[in-house]
């Protein structure tokens, strides 16, 4: 029993050379010559703990895509490109289409076998390379509240809007020009006095309220967002992560192209805040086994607004619980409501200077992408049982609180979740907020946006690919290869008996890198060719080959 595992074995030497643990066994056929292959794709993991390698590459290529846009010179943005002959034709089609499935319609037709040929139209057009949908999509109707500021909050200045993500360039005494950027660290408020990471005194930490400044910390950032480009005069661009505090509360690390003065950077801490407008839940109308009922409807049995094929009713009267969208208009209706919760930032704030091509810039860099591969709740040593227990405090304030206007807890407080269905019971909601890992916060970890570096995170994965081909004498299928439709990609069953074993996969997949690192260090040591820039943001030359 003491000897080692052959399985665990496998596993280390594939980790230490970039293997993905689960690899996707898929058969690719090729049409034309009827050949078959077996092709592995990695999981594309981005947690260390399901697959370290898959996780460390995802965290080089999100550190690569900060580095580009976090210093440019230059606007990223790119004019689209001018629609094709063969676009346009089919745009033309689709509005003949369309046209006769109007007739149709009009006349009482059947339009099954018009809507299947628009489906397939519709998809012939996405594989052209033509971004959105040629019909467009029905925008749900948003509800107009009130912009007043609140009376505890202070004002912002307003400035005249430049038209440019590139922040001011300032001269030197020796006339050299520069243009900073600002790296942000942003914290929720105190609950209570906390000592290394555990709360002094729990049972008058406010675990409700770091519950729901969690749930809606997102949101909150979305606000800070806005102010930045109104206080700052330009469409400012940002590379956040959220990362979880020593006391579990999330916090953002962001870096900013641009820069804004320290005290305006506070004013707009001060002022920016997130009002949460639900139904209240903080009065408990069912629990234990007096759960709602959910009765189908059947002709006019039920009245209301109801989404589906029914409702959930009250178990003792019978009663059907007001839906998501009554609920919020009884909410409009009343003139003395006030809203469910406000989240804030915390006093604690950070803001430091940085310029491209510095150390401090790849520190910071390194630090955004520090914690990517790991859970927001999995920083707690097995022998932490004072942080263990908090974390379980935490997520037994999160079991009951809603998280989404879907979430089922609603039933609890006597409101139907929206677009409610059968089976749902307070307490069990699937929603990312409510898992351990997550500590509430059920967003993205990495918040980039559209105009960072002009690339979408696809595209620079592109960019390494092409890289490593080139390197290795591999160039890219050409036109003809590329053809749709010419080769067959299928998943292949656990059971099907041509599969290898999984370690004879893993064991096939390291021979296989270490015979592509082996001829990378011989193309280099010979021609000496230089890694791309983003290189030194991975931890080897074995993550380059392996993203091929």
């Amino acid at each position: 029993m003491a000897q080692t595992l052959a399985t665990e074995v496998v596993e280390q030497i594939a980790v230490e050379n970039g293997v993905c643990l689960y690899p996707i066994p898929m058969r690719v056929t090729d049409t034309r010559s009827s050949a078959a292959e077996i092709v592995h794709l990695p999981c594309g993991a981005t947690l260390e703990s399901k697959c370290p390698p898959c996780a460390r590459r995802a965290r080089a290529l999100r550190a690569v895509q900060c580095r580009q846009g976090w210093h440019l010179e230059s606007e990223p943005v790119r004019d689209p490109a001018a629609a094709t002959d063969e676009q346009r034709h089919l745009v033309m089609v689709r509005a003949q289409w369309e046209g006769w499935r109007a007739e149709a319609a009009a006349l009482g037709e059947s339009t099954d076998a018009i809507d299947q040929a628009i489906a397939d139209l519709d998809a012939a057009i996405e594989a052209t390379g033509l971004r959105g949908d040629v019909r467009g999509r029905a925008g749900a109707v948003s509800r107009k509240r009130s912009t007043r500021r609140r009376q505890d909050a202070p004002d912002l200045p307003r400035r005249v809007m430049r038209r440019t993500t590139l922040g001011q360039t300032f001269t030197g005494s020796d006339g050299r020009a520069f243009r900073p950027s600002m790296f942000i660290t942003l914290t929720l408020p105190s609950y209570g006095r906390v000592r290394n990471g555990v709360p002094v005194d729990p049972a008058v930490y406010d675990y409700r309220r770091a519950a729901r400044d969690a749930i809606h910390f997102g949101r909150l950032v979305d606000r800070f967002v806005q102010n930045l480009r109104r206080v700052a005069g330009f469409d400012a661009q940002y590379f956040a992560s959220v990362e979880p505090q020593r006391r579990l509360a999330v916090h953002l690390h962001m870096a900013v192209r641009g820069t804004v003065s320290r005290a305006d950077l506070r004013q707009i801490v001060a002022a920016t805040y997130h009002q949460v407008w639900w139904p209240s839940c903080d009065e408990v109308r069912f629990s234990g086994d007096r759960l709602p009922a959910w009765v189908a409807s059947n002709g006019d049995a039920l009245d209301g607004d109801l989404e589906g094929a029914g409702a959930y009713v009250d178990p003792s009267t019978g009663e059907v619980l007001p839906s998501w969208g009554e609920a919020l208009d009884r909410l409009d209706a009343d003139e003395e409501a006030v809203p469910l919760h406000v989240v804030r930032f915390g006093d604690q704030m950070d803001m430091q200077g940085v310029l491209a091509g510095t150390s401090d810039a790849d520190q910071r860099i390194r630090y955004l992408a520090k914690y990517l591969t790991k859970s927001l709740g999995g920083g707690i040593g097995p022998e932490d049982h004072d942080r263990a227990a908090h974390a379980a405090r935490l997520v037994e304030a999160l079991r009951y609180e809603p998280c989404s206007p879907r979430c089922a807890n609603w039933l609890r407080y006597g409101v139907q979740p929206k677009d409610a269905k059968p089976g749902m019971v307070p307490g069990r909601c699937r929603g990312k907020a409510h898992k351990p890992e997550h500590l509430g916060y059920g967003g993205r970890r990495v918040l980039a946006s559209r105009k960072w570096s002009g690339k979408s995170l696809r595209e620079h994965r592109h960019e390494r690919r092409a890289w490593v081909l080139e390197v290795l004498g591999l160039a890219e299928r050409g036109d003809a290869e590329r053809e749709a439709g010419r080769y067959l990609w299928r998943p292949i069953r656990a059971g099907d008996t041509s599969l290898p074993t999984r370690r004879g996969r893993l064991l096939r997949e390291v021979a296989r890198a270490q015979a592509w690192r082996a001829h990378l260090a011989d193309l280099q040591a010979r021609a000496k060719i230089d890694p791309p820039p983003e290189a030194e943001e991975c931890l080897s030359k074995q993550e380059m080959v392996m993203s091929c």
